[in-house]
This record gives structure tokens, sequence and C-alpha cells, in this order.
């Protein structure tokens, strides 16, 4: 038997085949923080910035920076002007268009399927959740009910038990969500939903897939009408948008 001298190599355990970089760790954590900043319009759509303005307000490294700043680009969030910096993608009437468009087709689709298979508690929770008012900022009304809504609707989606369509619900609700807190925030006003989601879980519970169906549409046609009012509005109130990013309290490392 023949023995080497050679030290043994030590096999990798799979943690550390699976365990993540802290530089990807940091680079994720910055790419939530921005994207949140992004969606909510703190930072208004088309503002320009550089990498040291964002590593300066939020506290972040470069490393950490250059992650999340190029998921925000493959996202469509964020557009990289090589020399210049980037720009937050702006919003446009006809972003407004598209978006609505597929949701008025996808949003009837789900509720079909839908229908006889929802939570009907579950609903009624989301759906008081959409209309409370728990502060006196119309920002923070705003941001609670696009979370609430969009759970709302996500879970209509999930009890169709259709997976592609979750996945395209999904990204139009986050684009939607982006869309909403320009119109709305920037005017000042909360969303009114009116009685649609509560005809809706009516119809859903009861299994009518064809009146669910028709009052989805009807739901993300007005909703529609009344995104692009505002959107217009706020993109004329909003036509000198801010160059860099002002620094703030806080931040991820």
């Amino acid at each position: 038997m023949v023995r080497s001298d050679r030290p043994s190599s030590v096999r990798p355990t799979l943690a550390d085949v699976l365990a993540v970089p802290d530089a990807t760790l940091k680079g994720n954590q910055a790419y939530d923080i921005l994207r949140r900043e992004i969606v909510s319009c703190r930072l208004l759509p088309g503002t320009r910035f550089t990498e040291a303005e964002v590593m300066e307000r939020f506290e972040i490294g470069k490393a950490s920076c250059r992650i999340a700043l190029q998921r925000l680009t493959q996202d469509g969030f964020v557009t990289s002007m090589p020399r210049h910096g980037y720009r937050i993608t702006p919003i446009t009437v006809k972003d407004v268009d598209e978006v609505f468009s597929l949701r008025v087709e996808l949003e009837p689709l789900a509720a079909r399927g839908a229908a006889g298979r929802v939570n009907r508690a579950q609903l009624e929770r989301l759906e008081q959740a959409c209309r409370q008012r728990i502060t006196v900022d119309v920002g923070n009304q705003i941001d609670f009910f696009l979370e609430a809504n969009r759970s709302f609707h996500m879970a209509i989606a999930v009890a169709a038990g259709n997976q592609r369509l979750c996945r395209m619900l999904s990204g139009l609700l986050d684009e939607m969500t982006r869309l909403v807190a320009l119109g709305f925030g920037v005017q000042g006003v909360r969303p009114n939903i009116e009685n649609d989601h509560t005809a809706m879980i009516e119809h859903l519970v009861a299994g009518d897939a064809e009146s669910a169906a028709m009052v989805a549409r009807r739901h993300v046609e007005t909703f529609r009408a009344m995104t692009m009012e505002k959107v217009i509005a706020s993109l004329r109130d909003t036509a000198v948008v801010p160059a860099g990013l002002a620094r703030t309290e806080g931040g991820a490392r």
C-alpha cells in the first residue's frame, strides 16, 4: 500500500456550496431598498443619479451598489447612461395603457379559474385592509392600500391554480404599483375602489365564474381610467425632475 504525503483535500460541504457570498447578500439588500424607493416613486421617474450618490444616500458599498443597479437595470426600473450615470426609467401614458390592457384580459381569466375555490375569510380580510386608513399621511395610506390590494388580487390568481398566470399578474401588479404611486401619490389622493372587491368575493364564493369575470373586468377598467387621469396630472406637475439624489437618514450597509 502506497501512502501519499500530500495533505488530503477537504471536500466542501453542501452548506459551503449553497452559501451566498457576503457581497451578493448586501447587493440584494441594496436592491430591495432601491427598488422600494423607485416603485413607491419616492425616487421620481426620470431622476438622474450616479453610483456615488446612491452609495452616499443609502450608505452602501460600491460592490453592493453595482449589484443592485445591475438588477434594477435588468428589471427595467433603471437605465444606464455610459459615462453619465443612471436614470430612473420614466413613466409614460403608454405604460399605463399597456399594463392595464394586459390586466383587463388576465384578471377576468384569474377570476374564472378561482370561482368556487377561494378562501372567503382571506379575501374579506384583505378587502377590509384595502379600505383601512391607519394614518393621516396620504403617502403611507397609498403604500398600505397597494400592498393589501396586491395581496387581494394575487390571492385570486393563486386560487385559480395557474402558475404562469400568477407570474404574469405578479409582474403587472408590481408595475401598476409604480403607476399608482406616481398618479395618486403626487396628487395626494388615496385610490377609491368602491364595492368591486366585495362583489367579486360574493361571485367567487358562489362559484359564479362569469359574473366574477365581469366584475373583475369592470374593476380593472374603472381603475385604469382613474389611474390614467392621475398619471397625466402628475406627469404635468413633475415635468421637471430632480438631478441627483438627496441624502436621507439610514440605509443598508
